[in-house]
């Protein structure tokens, strides 16, 4: 097996284990350890390939010389699984004694010590389980009467476990997460079990508490306290057991396309369900961005959204997901209370933000440290995703069209959905001082545990003080905990950055691959070489605060994220600017075309509150796309984007067209925009 290079791999008590050679691996010098037991598997018999979701990590393993060893691999992974599945069902509290990236930590004390708060975790899961199984129960007409003064702990005994262990479900112990036994208690001994299984984990946990350390190590190091670690300690157990089960994926499954290989198969189980004002303009007018004329200046934005985000829905994200492994999830419909209430062509707008970098680089005669802003802001475009791994953008419709015009920021920028079988989105902002334009295609694939975004396309930046072009690619985003937990994003892989004309220097920034109980979340390091290599400036810094220049201490802050709006979590981690980006101003109103996001139900519902008329807006808007893409096959026809057409060189470029005919004689005149709401 290969994982992406050639490496020796050993399984071991359902732990695959991973170096250069067989040498290393005898030497201990390993470079890395998957928990086959907490990972999701796919496979793929086709290319001979076997898929590991391990949550902070995905891994590719591919390449097997023949079917014959392929096979073996497949059924010693899926034995070691159970095996080890089995373990952590009997032993819950020692699920994380072994943690695949302990053996590269410096310090043994912080290891025992998160060894230790991870046990307590367990045990508070597992009485948190039971007692809400207790209280289920209690509430069954034909549950026997509970006496609550069982529950004291100093009065309980050491019961044997429970018999409800069992390999189809490895990861319950007694009835904490089988929904059948707890609406139809089959006999009254099964509320005398609960109980006693509360007892024996109850001693066990005070046991844990004043063996190795005092009560207070709960909540060592929790932020929001330890209510909240239970919490999401809950979520994350449910969300890391699957059983073996298989499921045979086809393209019949959902709505997604076909996958490249018909034979994947998933590792998985069915049994998670997912729980899941206005202020002065701020900034000064640098530049009249020209736009149109309309007169149209929007003195006072909005600080807040109409509407906070509603509670999250019962509706199950599993049952969605689950046939859709390894698949490309861009077509795959999904309930509207995933949504945020922005789109693509608007988070794409927010890439703009810091477009003050650009303005600065216009004007650094030093070519050096010009690329060092135009780097930082490539690095600024990330910025705003860090509190919005809990949703997801709208989709734009084919002909959706989005307009920014900032005469405060001194740019104007329009996106517009150009293609629908692949989505492609093209965007384009100009400014006396620079021009932005790029045309962008996700890949989004689900993987068990985790989402991978790879972005596909070339981001374009020119300077006129200058005559510089400068290109860029985007790195990989994987959004994880996608069932249950709390959800976060990362952002890793190398860009790399160049000025086409001129070889005189070159960039590359590594956004770096985080680390478990590592510091090196949402890290970026980057360096400025010259046309010899030779490294002329370094960065460094976090994508969602800030960047500097130079070596610490004395490196200097060339950019700095903007402070966050009060209560931003009730308003899915929205900037400020991401707060003002679906505003709709009535003198703004008239000027737009009928295509702009801004007249879009289905998000305006949402952003008001209204769940249902979204969801409804939301089927609707999608049916009408299909009835136009059905007529336009029917005829013959292929749709032609409004504002924006093909280079030579198959990407998406501003026709130039949108402003003026902003200007004169107004959209209200134009009669070929098609209905789309």
């Amino acid at each position: 097996l290969s994982l992406a290079i050639q490496r020796y791999f050993l399984l071991e008590k359902g732990i695959l284990k991973y170096s250069k050679c067989r040498a290393d691996l005898r030497k201990g010098k390993l470079h890395g350890c998957i928990d086959v037991g907490l990972s999701v598997m796919s496979i793929k018999k086709k290319t001979k390939a076997i898929d590991l979701d391990a949550n902070d990590n995905i891994y590719h393993l591919k390449e097997v010389k023949s079917q014959e060893l392929f096979d073996d691999w497949v059924s010693k992974l899926r034995h070691h699984r159970v095996f080890r599945q089995n373990e952590i069902a009997v032993y819950p509290h020692e699920r994380h004694l072994f943690h695949p990236s302990s053996h590269l930590s410096p310090n043994l004390n912080d290891s025992m010590r998160r060894v230790h708060l991870e046990d307590c975790e367990s045990y508070l899961l597992e009485l948190n389980l039971l007692l809400k199984s207790m209280e289920v129960l209690h509430r069954t007409s034909s549950a026997p009467a509970i006496n609550l003064s069982f529950y004291q702990v100093p009065g309980c005994g050491s019961p044997p476990a429970s018999p409800h262990l069992h390999t189809s479900h490895p990861n319950l112990s007694t009835a904490e997460a089988n929904t059948s036994f707890l609406e139809t208690p089959d006999s009254p001994t099964d509320a005398n079990r609960l109980q006693e299984d509360f007892c024996r984990l109850a001693n066990n946990s005070e046991s844990l508490v004043s063996d190795r350390s005092t009560g207070s190590c709960i909540l060592q190091g929790l932020p929001d306290g330890s209510r909240q670690l239970v919490h999401q300690a809950s979520n994350e157990s449910m969300s890391e057991f699957f059983d073996a089960q298989e499921y045979q994926l086809t393209s019949s499954s959902s709505e997604n396309e076909a996958s490249d290989d018909d034979s994947y198969i998933s590792d998985v189980s069915d049994s998670v369900s997912m729980d899941t004002g206005y202020s002065n303009e701020g900034g000064s007018e640098r530049h009249d961005s020209g736009s149109g004329g309309s007169g149209v200046q929007v003195a006072r934005r909005r600080t807040t959204l109409p509407s906070p985000q509603p509670s999250s829905s019962s509706v199950s994200l599993w049952n969605i997901l689950k046939n859709n492994i390894g698949k490309d999830l861009s077509k795959v419909a999904m309930p509207v209370h995933l949504n945020e209430p922005l789109n693509t062509l608007q988070r794409l707008c927010e890439e703009v933000e810091y477009s003050e970098l650009l303005d600065t680089a216009n004007h650094t005669q030093d070519p050096y440290q010009r690329m060092v802003y135009v780097a930082t802001f490539a690095v600024s475009a990330y910025a705003s995703s860090y509190h919005r791994a809990g949703s997801k953008p709208f989709n734009p419709v084919l002909g959706e069209t989005y307009e920014c015009d900032r005469p405060d920021k001194g740019f104007r920028f329009l996106a517009e959905q150009v293609s629908h079988h692949p989505p492609v989105s093209a965007c384009h902002c100009d400014s006396h001082n620079f021009t932005f334009w790029q045309d962008v295609q996700w890949k989004n694939k689900f993987w068990g545990k985790s989402m991978e975004i790879v972005p596909m396309g070339t981001t374009h930046v020119t300077l006129p003080g200058f005559g510089d072009h400068y290109e860029w690619n985007k790195v990989t985003s994987c959004i994880h905990n996608i069932l249950s937990g709390q959800r976060w994003i990362e952002h890793y892989g190398e860009m790399s950055i160049k000025n086409t004309s001129s070889d005189a220097c070159q960039c590359t920034v590594t956004f770096v691959k985080a680390k478990s109980w590592s510091s090196t979340v949402n890290k970026i390091e980057g360096v400025v070489t010259d046309s010899g290599g030779r490294v002329i400036h370094s960065f460094f810094g976090k994508w969602h605060e800030g960047v500097y220049q130079g070596d610490t201490p004395s490196a200097i802050c060339i950019w700095r994220a903007n402070p966050m709006p009060v209560d931003q979590d009730q308003y899915y981690g929205f900037t400020q600017f991401g707060v003002e980006l679906n505003e709709l101003d009535a003198a703004l109103k008239p000027f737009l075309p009928p295509t702009d996001t801004r007249f879009r139900l289905d998000q305006r519902c949402l952003e008001e509150g209204n769940i249902e008329g979204a969801e409804e807006q939301k089927q609707r808007i999608e049916l009408l796309q299909r009835e136009r893409r059905k007529v336009l096959e029917e005829n013959n026809m292929t749709h032609k984007p409004l504002f924006f057409k093909k280079s030579k060189d198959d990407t998406w470029l501003s026709s130039n067209t949108y402003w003026e005919q902003r200007k004169d004689p107004g959209f209200s005149s134009r009669e070929d925009f098609p209905v789309l709401w």
